[in-house]
């Protein structure tokens, strides 16, 4: 099922979420409408926070983004072929690399994209949709897009790393997102 994705201004996308059991009620269900939710928007992850559920579950698949570079863009993310998988009671081991910039955006906050600076790497601590316990170290863009969702269950959002002054002039187009005055081509809910 296609769920509507929480716009910003929403509480639940600054809460940090918790961790749940195998027995949580209706997660299998639940992540499969998180990825058809999330193909259906043309995202590239999603995290529960965005279809209104505080706990530390996220989708991403980031071979579709490795698929549509060119070789020579390949380059630029050695070691990257992308992944697609099931984050469950995700943890941070480490962050580490250089600090790179990438323009992001987030279907939470419709049209608003902005270059932001993130570490290279990441390792997690998690489990998958099965409970089975993993410690990986992702790279290049997987890395990118694990920490942005990673984040929506910390309770941040990208635009939490922009500078005050561009936070600043951001406003007036975060506030039209909050109160629903924004055009996108899949279902939102706006807070009330």
């Amino acid at each position: 099922m296609i769920l509507p994705i929480v716009a910003y201004g929403s509480p639940v996308l600054r809460k940090v979420c918790k961790d749940i059991s195998p027995d949580y009620p209706g997660l299998n269900k639940l992540i499969n409408d998180l990825w058809e939710t999330m193909y259906n928007s043309k995202g590239v992850g999603l995290a529960a926070p965005q279809v209104n559920s505080d706990i530390r579950l996220f989708v991403i698949d980031s071979v579709q983004i490795i698929n549509n570079l060119n070789e020579e863009e390949k380059k630029d993310y050695p070691g990257d072929h992308g992944y697609k998988g099931v984050f469950v009671n995700a943890h941070l081991v480490a962050v580490n690399g250089e600090d790179w910039a990438y323009n992001e955006g987030c279907l939470s906050i419709p049209k608003i994209r902005e270059d932001i600076f993130r570490q290279e790497k990441v390792t997690l601590d998690f489990v998958d949709e099965n409970f089975q316990p993993h410690i990986k170290t992702f790279s290049g863009i997987t890395a990118r897009v694990i920490l942005h969702e990673y984040d929506h269950t910390d309770g941040k959002l990208f635009i939490d790393y922009l500078k005050p002054l561009k936070r600043k002039l951001l406003k007036r187009k975060l506030d039209d997102i909050t109160r629903g005055k924004v055009d996108v081509d899949y279902r939102m809910m706006f807070a009330k």
